[in-house]
């Protein structure tokens, strides 16, 4: 009994209809843009919101705080420093003093508290703190502004809450906008190089802008179901406009070389909507598949993330198999035109394949060797990844050229309760439990915690007590860098051995929070979920293999290459962050880790975009088998001919990754360097050497049962096969 593939048929049918239809499908997709612009600007983003976040032990312990009132009001630090004479005290004091005064007087301040000294007298700290709901700064900036004036010979510095949040979400948006700004004319720069022509060059790049603007409209309404993460739009970005490019060049190029061969733009569209649009589909629904790998992890983080790529790249495959054949229709001839005359013939040229013929004629030869060669780099370049060393972001991973990242490094050296903390939370499991011995045992607490060397007393009589007196917060400061491996031993310790001793036979719940434990629980969290993801992935994505070409053996390969360029990612991205291998190059200050979310965006982002071009190689391959030709000439001639499209899919991914390498933000440039490296050595090492080569070892077994009904075939047109004994 045969089995039609469900995936067969669709693209063609959707072509069809598009290109009999073309002015409804393509005032269809314009009215879709339309109403998604309207809903973003109608509906509001419902953006995830502090509550959002609380997962793990320290989550539970944010909640119990919130829920007993007692969270740590909002605050701003100004610090009084030396300047280039020195540091005079009595000027410092005074500087001070003229602060809290001032500040005193700004709407929205609650206190502002008498100055502290550092415990070596080199810097003032004034804190003040703020009404709940305040998030005006300009007030408070304009105070430290006037002060700094007034006492030129001192350094006053402002940083806390708001004006670090204001500092980063300024420099995100700087770094965005330059990204975009460079990344939009270089994309459609390798469009023209891709095609030769002005028109062909322009609609990949205007049909992946507007599947982001729909995407971006449709995720306001969607927030209400699934809070939006503030960094899913970069996500949206930067997944759409890559898919999106890339299926249009896919279908384009088909398109075009259909036509090359004598055929009517109406049978060149159709033909292109059976093979190529087919692989828009099934490598859509690859990426969809990886991309869901997010939700295994859960978070809003991580489903908000999950949520905005699934879409981006639904819409785009959704474009792809229906304006863009109702567009080719109606330019028909005219979307060679108005042709680039140097870029033309170059582009013709290339198009034959010359290149990439050269690079496989030894792969051919000899694949056994080409296999152990490349499989030899792959190795090399991933080992380092045995390493890796993730932590959640913090001060050290911002750009110290945000003036308030600085400033909060500076007052977290001079006043250690400025850095790495913790908060113990205590809450009364009954009411006759007395609040005198839950104080008692905090106070023993502090005091065993100080004397470890990994804690700062505060003094138990500093506990925050909630009205009702059920539940208390003892705040201990971590006189280390909130990166250095001791802070997490610090939490361990005090999780499974402290807090458990001085609290033993009291009837309370108590829980560890504050920024160190997070950092702990998230780490720990995603080390956990890491492989379980990689193999959610590999797996569902074998599965849609299987579904698309009916090989079980294609489907290992597939994964296994995979795995390959993600490992090479992770030992990439550990050897420049990590290690501070290129640090100068590229500008920043290494760590000694990655951030922890980076490695999980990358593996699926990764997998979801190798496997468009990779569909794309394997599908030309299989018309080549079905064809008639011996498995060793399908994958020359198949190489051979999607070379061309493949290095300009990948030549814009990695062009598009490397400029976010050159952003000041860390997590940026993780990401950038990781996937711009892993999708270079993808398009070449694996996909021109390591899969030819295995799939040549491998032979017809590859594709014994890839004929099943349902599935396109396309007319054998003149193709001239050149082999070589």
């Amino acid at each position: 009994m045969s089995v039609r593939n469900p995936l067969a048929g669709a693209p063609l049918r959707a072509a069809r209809w598009s290109a009999t239809h073309p002015w409804r499908a393509i005032l269809g997709w314009l009215a879709l843009v339309v109403v998604a612009v309207v809903l973003a600007s109608a509906v509001p983003t419902n953006t995830a919101d502090d509550a959002d976040y609380r997962e793990h032990e320290s989550g539970r312990a944010a909640q119990w705080i919130d829920d007993a009132g007692l969270s740590n009001p909002l605050t701003e630090n100004v610090l009084v420093t030396a300047g280039a004479s020195g540091l005079d005290p009595a000027r410092a004091e005074a500087a001070a003093a003229e602060i809290v005064r001032e500040m005193a007087e700004v709407p929205g301040v609650e206190e502002a508290m008498a100055p502290v000294w550092s415990s070596d007298r080199s810097a003032l700290l004034v804190a003040v703190r703020l009404a709940a709901d305040h998030e005006e700064t300009k007030g408070l900036t304009a105070v430290t502004e006037a002060v700094q004036e007034e006492y030129a010979d001192l350094r006053v510095r402002q940083a806390g809450d708001l004006t670090i949040d204001e500092g980063v979400g300024e420099q995100i948006e700087s770094d965005l906008a330059s990204a975009e700004g460079i990344s939009l004319p270089v994309t459609l720069v390798l469009m023209m190089f891709a095609f030769g022509a002005l028109v062909a060059a322009g609609i990949p790049v205007l049909l992946a802008a507007s599947s982001v603007a729909v995407t971006i409209g449709i995720t306001a309404p969607v927030s209400w179901l699934v809070p939006a993460e503030p960094t899913v739009t970069s996500m949206i970005v930067l997944i759409g406009m890559a898919v999106g490019v890339d299926y249009s060049l896919f279908y384009l190029k088909r398109e075009r070389e259909e036509r090359a061969r004598g055929r009517s733009t109406l049978d060149a569209v159709e033909i292109a909507a059976e093979t190529s649009g087919h692989s828009i589909l099934v490598s859509g629904l690859a990426a969809v598949v990886a991309m869901s790998g997010l939700y295994v992890v859960g978070g809003v983080t991580f489903n908000s993330l999950a949520t905005g790529a699934i879409l981006v790249v639904a819409i785009a495959v959704l474009g792809s198999i229906t304006v863009l054949p109702a567009l080719l229709v109606k330019l028909g001839r005219w979307v060679d035109r108005p042709r680039v005359p140097g870029l033309w013939r170059l582009n013709r040229r290339i198009g034959r394949g010359g290149i990439s013929r050269r690079l496989l004629e030894p792969v051919l030869r000899r694949p056994a060797v080409a296999l152990v060669l490349g499989g030899a780099v792959v190795v090399a370049l991933a080992v380092p990844m045995l390493g890796m060393k993730v932590h959640s972001a913090n001060l050290e991973t911002l750009p110290a050229s945000i003036p308030e990242v600085a400033t909060a490094s500076d007052m977290a050296k001079a006043f250690p309760l400025e850095g790495a903390s913790v908060e113990v939370v205590v809450r009364a499991g009954d009411a006759d439990t007395d609040p005198a011995q839950v104080r008692s045992a905090l106070s023993a607490l502090d005091e065993a915690a100080a004397r470890t060397g990994d804690f700062v007393a505060g003094g138990a009589s500093a506990a925050r007590v909630s009205d009702d007196g059920r539940t208390m917060v003892l705040d201990l400061a971590i006189p280390h860098e909130e990166s250095d491996p001791r802070v997490d031993d610090a939490v361990e310790l005090l999780r499974e051995d402290l807090v458990p001793t001085a609290l033993a036979g009291l009837d309370v719940d108590r829980a560890v929070g504050g920024g160190a434990a997070e950092s702990y629980d998230s780490a720990r969290h995603l080390a956990t979920y890491l492989p379980i993801v990689i193999g959610f992935v590999v797996l569902l994505t074998m599965v849609m293999m299987v579904v698309a070409f009916r090989s079980v053996l294609l489907a290992l390969v597939s994964s296994v290459l995979n795995l390959a360029s993600v490992a090479v990612a992770f030992g990439m991205m550990t050897l420049v962050f990590q290690h501070g291998w290129f640090a100068g190059a590229l500008d920043f200050t290494s760590p000694g880790f990655l951030i922890d979310w980076i490695p999980m965006i990358v593996l699926v982002i990764l997998v979801g975009l190798s496997m468009d071009y990779h569909v794309f190689v394997l599908s030309r391959i299989r018309e080549h088998v079905r064809r008639g030709l011996p498995a060793r000439l399908a994958v020359e001639q198949g190489v051979i001919d999607t070379a061309g499209v493949v290095t300009s899919a990948a030549g814009v991914m990695v062009s598009v990754f490397a400029i976010f390498a050159t952003l000041s933000m860390l997590e940026m440039k993780m990401m950038g360097v990781g996937l711009a490296v892993a999708i270079l050595l993808d398009a070449t090492l694996i996909r021109l050497v390591m899969l030819p080569a295995v799939l040549v070892l491998l032979g017809d077994r590859v594709w014994a049962r890839s004929e099943v009904p349902g599935e396109p075939v396309v007319e054998p047109a003149p193709v001239l096969v050149v082999s070589r004994p």
